[in-house]
């Protein structure tokens, strides 16, 4: 398990004994800086942390260089919407809650992106994750005025925005996730 979080890490490592897996070893590091040799594995996952790589096309880049010709790599992630005012909302939201996050991309940028870096997309499974407001800024411990402006950026969207991110009365919405599959080509 590679992360810059050591608390990730930490809690890896943690979920890894609990299940019995004797075999994981954490490192911690950039996404964009990986310390493995090229083509050294069958598989790199990586599961909703991309939007918070400073580059994403340098991280998957270095994705496809450590992983086999032939081999798979799975991307997990937030995606933006098509539509730019929604992709707009989403990204200023986002930001608000967790200053370290730097941009949801959209299905066709990530498409883009792996393409320009070696993989061939085989699959994208789309579905969209409905998350509890509270729950959402509890996690980040979002101090109360960045909670308090995105209230207020919510009660600002028009209606197209809304109706997108299907917002709820208490705050709580529904956003766009990706499970892109890749073969290095």
């Amino acid at each position: 398990a590679y992360d810059l979080s050591s608390g990730m890490l930490e809690a890896v490592a943690a979920e890894a004994t609990k299940r019995g897996f004797a075999n994981l070893t954490t490192r911690q590091g950039a996404a964009e800086h990986l310390p493995f040799a090229d083509g050294e594995f069958d598989l790199v996952l990586s599961r909703y942390s991309a939007h918070h790589w400073q580059n994403v096309r340098q991280g998957i880049r270095e994705a496809r260089r450590v992983v086999k010709t032939g081999g798979t790599a799975v991307i997990s992630d937030i995606i933006a919407p098509e539509v730019p005012v929604s992709d707009t909302f989403l990204q200023t939201f986002e930001m608000l809650r967790d200053p370290s996050h730097v941009r949801d991309y959209s299905s066709a940028e990530w498409v883009a992106i792996a393409s320009e870096a070696g993989f061939a997309v085989t699959g994208v499974t789309r579905r969209r994750l409905p998350l509890d407001f509270d729950a959402w800024v509890g996690r980040m411990r979002t101090p109360e005025v960045q909670v308090a402006a995105i209230r207020a950026l919510q009660a600002a969207m028009s209606e197209q925005v809304r109706q997108h991110f299907a917002i709820e009365p208490d705050g709580s919405f529904t956003i766009d996730q990706a499970v892109f599959e890749l073969v290095a080509i």
